[in-house]
């Protein structure tokens, strides 16, 4: 196997290869990028016209989605998986990775696309060179752009393995909804509102399909689960190889929700009414206080069906501990 291939233990070692870029017995060439960063472009006369962006470990410790990305360059470096797309793998926080924990200083995933102008050091430049990264991929005109943007979760969830979709001016369509289905997505969210998280970033400056992946909770390196992965990857494997991946069930079958609000903690006097135990959509009750904040500020549930996703009290001031979601027909949605 090529040692380009390798990229997660180039990753974890601090390693960068000498030869930066190999090219596969299948025609297949691998091209170091960045740190953590590796393209592939397919053999000549067999590119499809498709851009895929596949991104983990924006948080040092989601370590399966991960494993699932070096499972996948491992067969294309050896040959056995044959790449008809062009495909920029991404590890994203290589430093937090190498200490197993979700960030060194500042959440990677809040400054992109300029999300949080007044943090500087290296969290900042990371995401900076991301962006360049990806606007580099994403140059050539008249292709299709997908960004999968695979992560772990925090906290338990009633809704195991979900995805989320950034704002976006093209609304979903039912074949993507089957689509997710057929990879094993329990459920989609769908965001109105402008973020800073990668996939947000690809979507609004790129509009590329962006989703988000939460699959499952965050364990140690060698621990990621990759049975409970399998759908997952087989799809990948053949949106790879250019294969239609089989579609599963009716898309109106799953389940959706608008995201009606985020929870912004704005201070250490930040208060949210849940325990520790609750998990991600765990549905509230009308009326009840959710949260509170400093200067009078109260979180109260309004909406009949709202559920909790990502509650996180212990985040830093200015971020997200919460978001409220409620379902939505997929009449409502779907182009």
């Amino acid at each position: 196997m090529l040692a380009l291939g390798k990229l997660l233990e180039l990753t974890l070692a601090g390693r960068e290869p000498s030869e930066k870029i190999q090219v596969c017995a299948s025609g297949a060439r691998l091209q170091w990028k960045a740190e953590g960063v590796l393209l592939i472009d397919p053999p000549a006369g067999r590119d499809t016209g498709l851009d895929l962006l596949l991104s983990a470990g924006i948080h040092g410790d989601e370590t399966a989605p991960v494993e699932l990305l070096e499972r996948l360059l491992h067969d294309i470096a050896a040959c056995r998986l044959q790449p008809v797309v062009r495909l920029l793998v991404v590890l994203g926080n290589p430093a937090a990775l190498r200490r197993g924990q979700r960030y060194v200083e500042y959440d990677l995933n809040a400054l992109f696309g300029g999300g949080e102008p007044s943090v500087s050091g290296a969290d900042a430049l990371r995401a900076v060179e991301l962006e360049q990264q990806v606007e580099l991929f994403f140059s050539p005109p008249g292709r299709r752009r997908v960004h999968y943007d695979l992560h772990a979760d925090l906290r338990a969830s009633r809704i195991e393995r979900f995805a989320l979709r950034p704002r976006s001016a093209q609304r979903p369509s039912r074949g993507q909804l089957a689509g997710l289905q057929a990879a094993g997505v329990q459920a989609l969210l769908l965001q109105d509102e402008s973020a800073a998280t990668f996939s947000a970033f690809t979507s609004e400056r790129f509009a590329a399909e962006a989703f988000s992946f939460e699959l499952g909770p965050a364990q140690p390196l060698g621990q990621g689960g990759a049975a409970e992965l399998g759908r997952l990857e087989a799809w990948l494997r053949e949106l790879i190889e250019g294969r239609e991946p089989a579609m599963a069930g009716d898309p109106a079958a799953l389940p959706l929700f608008r995201i009606a609000l985020e929870v912004i903690k704005h201070s250490d006097a930040f208060r949210l009414h849940l325990g520790d135990e609750v998990a991600s959509f765990t549905e509230l009750v009308p009326g009840c206080l959710l949260a509170e904040d400093a200067d009078g500020r109260r979180w109260l549930v309004e909406e009949q069906g709202a559920r909790i996703v990502f509650p996180n009290p212990r985040v830093v001031s200015g971020q997200c501990a919460g978001l409220i979601v409620v379902p939505v027909a997929v009449d409502e949605v779907c182009a």
